[in-house]
């Protein structure tokens, strides 16, 4: 469904993706791990069309992102950390207008914006200004969004982020349930988050990657005692190894 291969980012000197490549497959939700700083987003920004690598190739069901964006671009639907919402709309009014643009039949709109204002539970503040709304409600407007018109690919910027306890729990599994019929990618610095509901998870450290795997295969990446070793252990060890790799290579 995705393919990365030698992925590149460079901001004058600063490298921030370096030679990255990974594969994600249909009906997978897929997990970027790292901490602040680490590419995630510029990662995911490079993925979605909003920017341009320096050199690599970006294959979205064999659609080119630089070559055939319009057709990699038909197959996302994008939630960024902040989801970019128009305050003085409603959440019915803006979902329409999202499916205007998305080129969602006349016809089928009405039905659509029901399906995704249920699916992520918002059909009660449905006629609420967004500004009048609390951030985990306008968090599912930007999932409503990322989801109409049903994509195949689903891509979610620390979707968590200043979310509650009980909205973090609704929306892992809310994130579950679309993974049941799309290809998910999340991005998150929180451990439990991705380990809990990813079927498979990238590690990227200044980056670079370091290690990609199951969460059960990472717990047993390191050898000797990882058995009664917790994954934040195992994440940690794995940062602390690559960033004195890195510093060597300085």
């Amino acid at each position: 469904m995705i393919e990365v291969k030698d992925l590149r980012k460079q901001y004058g000197a600063h490298t921030a993706l370096d030679s990255l490549s990974f594969s994600v497959e249909d009906n997978e939700i897929f997990g970027f791990l790292g901490p602040n700083g680490a590419g995630k987003s510029t990662t995911m920004n490079i993925i979605t069309g909003y920017l341009a690598p320096t050199s690599g190739t970006v294959s979205i069901d064999g659609h080119d992102i630089i070559e055939d964006p319009v057709g990699a671009k038909r197959l996302i639907g994008y939630l960024p950390e902040i989801p970019p919402l128009y305050m003085e709309m409603t959440p019915r009014e803006y979902l329409k207008f999202v499916a205007e643009a998305r080129g969602v039949k006349k016809t089928d709109i009405r039905s659509e914006i029901d399906r995704v204002m249920e699916k992520v539970a918002i059909t009660d503040v449905s006629d609420r200004l967004i500004k009048t709304l609390s951030k985990g409600y306008r968090q599912r407007v930007g999932m409503a969004e990322a989801i109409i018109g049903d994509p195949k690919i689903i891509i979610m910027d620390e979707p968590t982020v200043g979310l509650d306890p009980l909205q973090i729990i609704e929306f892992r599994e809310m994130i579950r349930e679309l993974g049941k019929d799309h290809t998910v990618i999340l991005s998150s610095h929180i451990l439990a988050e991705v380990s809990e509901i990813c079927h498979k998870i990238m590690i990227i450290v200044k980056g670079r990657l370091v290690a990609i795997d199951t969460p059960e295969n990472l717990a047993k990446a390191i050898g000797g005692d990882s058995e009664n070793m917790s994954l934040e252990d195992i994440f940690l060890n794995f940062v602390e190894k690559e960033g004195e790799r890195l510093a060597d290579d300085l």
